[in-house]
């Protein structure tokens, strides 16, 4: 078996298995990137209001999807062998999709929220 180490920003230091990233990681780091970057006091009264979900999932991939409480869709999709993530966003009720850039889903990984 072979183990990769990732020595993410607060330290710590997780072990990715040769079958690279996991559907539990791939939610952890998306959740903990979209509370660090999105503001969620607005759901604070309605946490419905707002949402991290995990999506369909291939061979290659994890689709985790982040839905604010405008309507608006960002869908992440975390590559399982490097957690590499690219950010699509989305906003359904007027068919516009849209490439929003890649994180290092490794770098979200052990974070509070």
């Amino acid at each position: 078996m072979v183990l990769l180490l990732c020595s993410c920003h607060n330290g710590k230091t997780h072990e990715i298995q040769a079958t690279g990233i996991t559907a539990e990681m791939a939610y952890e780091g998306v959740n903990n990137y979209c509370h660090s970057e999105y503001d969620w006091s607005i759901a604070e009264e309605n946490p419905a209001m707002m949402s991290v979900t995990m999506g369909e999932e291939t061979e290659a991939e994890y689709k985790v999807i982040f839905r604010s409480y405008t309507g608006a869709l960002v869908n992440f999709y975390v590559d399982k062998a490097s957690g590499t993530t690219r950010l699509v966003e989305s906003v359904p009720a007027l068919g516009i999709d849209s490439v929003a850039g890649t994180i290092n889903l490794l770098d979200y990984l052990d974070r509070a929220n």
